[in-house]
């Protein structure tokens, strides 16, 4: 199976059962036999939506005790090709975290970026290659 490259949004629906997408976000989770790829910026972004709604950071600390999420992204070995990202995409306000998600996949060919941000279906890796997705509309 392809690397799966996970976002923010399904992390979150995941780890809130209160979440729209909670079901189908643990449905795909389920049937995955590798852990998934992500990086410091989606983590951090996990954490913080997961805070505002009163969940402990245990959460975000259990997904990678249980390797269900793999940290798979040096930023400062990167920052160029971020930082070209972030002016490409300047006109959506790409964030950080996205940002990350599309570089990661240009260096994991065989992958698939597991997300609920339709921004992805704009995004390209290589500058025009549509990225694989997993997510609830693709």
């Amino acid at each position: 199976m392809a690397a799966v490259i996970a976002d923010t949004g399904p992390l979150v629906a995941y780890l809130d059962g209160d979440e729209q997408q909670h079901t189908w976000a643990r449905t795909q989770i389920e049937t995955l036999d590798e852990p998934m790829l992500t990086c410091d910026a989606v983590l951090v972004e996990t954490a913080f939506v997961l805070r505002r709604r009163g969940h402990p950071l245990d959460k975000v600390f259990g997904l990678l005790q249980s390797e269900m999420v793999t940290l798979s992204f040096d930023m400062a070995k990167h920052w160029r090709a971020l930082h070209g990202l972030a002016r490409s995409y300047k006109d959506l306000s790409i964030s950080l975290a996205d940002a990350c998600l599309v570089r990661m996949s240009e260096l994991h060919h065989d992958s698939v970026v597991f997300t609920l941000d339709r921004d992805f279906l704009v995004y390209r890796r290589n500058g025009r290659q549509k990225i694989p997705l997993l997510a609830p509309f693709a």
